[in-house]
């Protein structure tokens, strides 16, 4: 019996060793096709995803290229200039704009008719007279001598000399008049006619008229609305964190306070809006349209997104640091204030600049509780009627005029500025004071 089970052991082939088997299986055709075909979809994959950021990319410039395009010219400003004689007589009835027209009419001495010196008087902006009252104001000195002044241009002349209308046109197609035309060519010739940096842009209020609209209101009211905004939601929201995050106890009203937060971070905004509408103006008898009023709405808006920032932050910080704090005698409210808190900033930070972006980039809560108003003046307080600048935006876009939309343009790109300028502040002050573990 021996015998012949040897013989059976003999007589069967040797099997193959593992590795030898391994390696042929990895050498068959089926296996290369298989790798290539591996191979071919990460490279696909790859392509995809780089054709979609380049065409993120494209479209992105594109957007930007068009809003500078259009916006970019609205930083310079036409102005006219005139050689004023200050007819003290004048002067003491505030007849200014008498003045700005003699001198006017003065550099075109073949145009005696009324229409044509109507057409000369079109060429200067509302707003001329009183720059010259301005400036008498400041040097009383100046009554009864020939000063040479540069003054605002109407919005139809600025728009002209930065080429937005086409001279091709026939004049009732092209929305300005041939003699317009003829007089600021006149004037441009004789280097009476030129740009300058528009600081009326960053300084005025809103005006009905272009060349004298600027965006310095929607900022102040901006900037305001932001520190109410930041003092309410910041210490409450940071707290709030705090609290839910180291001392609150794990049970069923926590999990639903909880829950609520976050779906109160995907409520639409204008529901906040709503709410401010009903409570702070409806209830509490708030004034209109006052920064005071948009910082509480968007306090409460931005409230959820600090406090979850905040937790997530929290929830960073390793727990040995909680436990050599406690180890060495520190009570639990020393542990968290004194370290817990402090290596959790960065994240905290980083939730609070970018709830403020959120913030400032907002516009329909605002428009529900009166903030689109027609707001002249700069506004000095928390109480005073004043717009921001995503609702100024709005406003200007919605206007008729072709100088609005120059001015739309520009009002974007300073409030794309300077939410950038917002967004890179949080990741600098992230790597500032980030601790890795």
């Amino acid at each position: 019996m021996t015998d012949l089970l040897e013989q059976d052991i003999s007589a069967a082939p040797p099997s193959p060793a593992p590795a030898a088997t391994s390696k042929s299986r990895h050498r068959s055709e089926a296996f290369a096709r298989r790798l290539r075909a591996r191979h071919a979809a990460e490279r696909r994959f790859r392509l995809a995803g780089a054709a979609a950021v380049a065409l993120a990319a494209l479209v992105l410039v594109l957007l930007l290229g068009s809003i500078v395009a259009r916006g970019g010219s609205a930083f310079w400003e036409t102005r006219i200039r005139l050689e004023v004689t200050l007819d003290p007589a004048e002067v003491a009835d505030r007849n200014y704009t008498v003045l700005l027209r003699r001198a006017l009419h003065a550099q075109f001495p073949q145009v005696t008719d009324r229409a044509g010196r109507r057409v000369l008087n079109e060429l200067l902006s509302s707003g001329a007279p009183y720059e010259l009252e301005a400036m008498v104001a400041g040097d009383a000195s100046i009554i009864g001598t020939t000063r040479t002044v540069w003054v605002r241009a109407d919005d139809e002349i600025d728009q002209l000399v930065k080429g937005r209308y086409r001279r091709d046109l026939p004049e009732s197609e092209r929305g300005l008049s041939d003699a317009k035309i003829a007089a600021a060519d006149t004037l441009m010739a004789g280097g009476a006619l030129a740009q300058g940096f528009n600081t009326t842009l960053f300084t005025a209020g809103d005006s009905r008229e272009p060349e004298q609209a600027g965006i310095g209101g929607a900022i102040v009211g901006s900037l305001l609305t932001l520190l109410v905004t930041m003092a309410l939601s910041v210490p409450v929201g940071v707290s709030a964190a705090v609290y839910l995050e180291e001392f609150a106890p794990k049970n069923r009203w926590t999990d639903l306070i909880e829950v609520n937060i976050n779906n109160l971070a995907a409520v639409p905004s204008i529901i906040f809006g709503l709410l401010g509408l009903a409570v702070f103006l409806g209830f509490f008898g708030m004034p209109r349209s006052a920064p005071l009023v948009g910082g509480l709405v968007m306090a409460l808006m931005t409230l959820p997104v600090i406090i979850i920032a905040s937790r997530v932050a929290l929830k960073s910080v390793p727990p040995s640091v909680r436990e050599a704090a406690l180890g060495i005698g520190a009570s639990p409210l020393q542990t968290v204030l004194h370290h817990v808190l402090p290596l959790a900033m960065p994240g905290i930070l980083t939730g609070t600049i970018i709830g403020m972006a959120r913030a400032l980039g907002e516009t329909a809560p605002l428009l529900m509780i009166g903030m689109v108003a027609f707001i002249v003046d700069v506004p000095h307080g928390l109480t005073d009627s004043a717009t921001v600048l995503p609702v100024q935006i709005y406003m200007w876009a919605d206007s008729p005029e072709r100088a609005f939309t120059e001015r739309t343009s520009a009002a974007i790109l300073i409030l794309l500025g300077v939410l950038i300028l917002l967004n890179g502040a949080a990741v600098v002050l992230r790597k500032l004071f980030e601790r890795r573990w």
